[in-house]
């Protein structure tokens, strides 16, 4: 993640992989709250386009939501159930614990990202009726207290992030303005009054781009920024 840990290009060795598109997004954005803050938990729910399941998920949508308009049927194949008009709770197989594994990658790519394995995760991923682009809803309990304010402060100067936060104007990040982007955006920084350091973000950014493309091309940038390119023998 060029932008949480671009060091650790320096000691690999090997291929490079990238992590999970839901975990991209979410880290971007966690990474200057935890510079300023720290970070103890974090609970994210996530709502993933159907892109993510590759462009069998994109015909399935268009198919299914034409049948349904048009009072016929058309069943489910790519995902569990029909994705049209609805929502699947429910990414990639079920694991430990009874979540997902797309669950379980946020969580431990999350630590493994962040260098430190004390931030507690949890998640629920969920596939909506979307071409493109995941949002997340998040959760944070930072170590110390960081307003709103501060938040947005730190996040409107972080690489990669584009802070999209103006209620009076209706102006929040939604994947049908996101997508084709290489930033993450968020908005609807708040407090969470329910704890003494609390914070909630919506985050959206597109999972083909910065979820997947665009982050292996700047890890080939940081490749070659610190000459870790070496001719074979």
């Amino acid at each position: 993640m060029p932008e949480v840990n671009p060091e650790d290009v320096k000691w690999h060795k090997g291929i490079i992989a990238n992590p999970n598109c839901s975990t991209i997004i979410m880290v971007v954005a966690l990474k200057p709250i935890y510079d300023a803050a720290g970070i103890k938990r974090v609970v994210v729910s996530t709502y993933q386009a159907v892109s993510g399941a590759g462009k069998e998920g994109i015909e399935e949508l268009t198919a299914q939501t034409k049948a349904v308009i048009e009072g016929g049927e058309y069943p489910p194949n790519k995902f569990a159930h029909q994705i049209a008009f609805n929502l699947i709770p429910h990414i990639d197989v079920f694991k430990d614990m009874d979540y997902t594994k797309e669950e379980w990658k946020m969580v431990l790519e999350t630590q493994k990202i962040m260098n430190d394995d004390s931030i507690a995760v949890t998640a629920t991923t969920v596939r909506v009726p979307v071409y493109r682009s995941h949002s997340e809803s998040i959760n944070i309990e930072t170590k110390s207290k960081l307003s709103a304010a501060e938040a947005k402060k730190v996040l409107a100067d972080a690489p990669g992030v584009i802070v999209q936060d103006d209620i009076s104007q209706n102006i929040y990040p939604m994947p049908l303005f996101t997508s084709n982007t290489d930033e993450v955006f968020v908005g609807r920084i708040r407090e969470d009054n329910t704890i003494e350091n609390g914070l909630n973000l919506w985050v959206v950014g597109d999972q083909i781009r910065k979820g997947a493309a665009t982050n292996a091309v700047q890890i080939a940038e940081l490749l070659l920024k610190y000459n870790c390119l070496m001719e074979k023998k």
